[in-house]
């Protein structure tokens, strides 16, 4: 019954997470040709829950390490804190190079689609989002339980709930350029 509880508790914390990851993916397949964005949305989601269960285990492995791998000020780090830094970083520069997108008006008007980007682009986009906001969830999910086969089916399920969003969420943020 514990295993019960703890697999349907990662599952909706691992939903709840994934919605913004759903948002910043439409938001990137957007720039490709309308006939090619549920394309590189599925393939996306796809190859990033491939990307979440090998990083699972890996991030299930160096949390088990608990010493510091080495020290800056006379302060350890640890994996687990060159992860969650390097995570950060990411997400600091990705938001800023959007702000200044946005700022300088390079996206122009919102209902033309931005066709620069090829489908690999688009794809190795989606796959380093993921990467980024799967990390806190990662975590929290090795923090939970012990049963890595719990984690792999929270995050299965999880995806296959991203897949059926992914559509109707990828259209309202499209409709409604504020959420972008």
């Amino acid at each position: 019954m514990e295993q019960i509880i703890a697999l349907l508790t990662l599952i909706l914390l691992e939903v709840v997470l994934g919605l913004d990851n759903v948002i910043f993916i439409s938001i990137v397949a957007a720039r490709l040709p309308v006939h090619q964005q549920k394309k590189a949305r599925r393939l996306g989601l796809i190859l990033a829950m491939v990307m979440r269960l090998v990083l699972l285990t890996v991030i299930s492995l160096i949390l088990k390490l608990q010493g510091d791998l080495f020290t800056v000020f006379s302060m350890g780090i640890s994996g687990k804190d060159l992860i969650l830094i390097a995570g950060g970083l990411f997400l600091l520069y990705k938001s800023s190079t959007e702000i200044h997108h946005k700022m300088e008006g390079e996206d122009g008007d919102t209902s033309k689609k931005i066709k620069a980007n090829t489908f690999a682009d688009v794809i190795g986009q989606i796959l380093i989002l993921d990467l980024v906001f799967s990390v806190d969830s990662i975590i929290t999910a090795v923090g939970m339980v012990d049963e890595l086969w719990i984690m792999y089916a929270a995050v299965v399920v999880s995806v296959g709930v991203m897949l059926f969003a992914s559509e109707p969420i990828s259209k309202f943020v499209n409709n409604h350029p504020a959420f972008k």
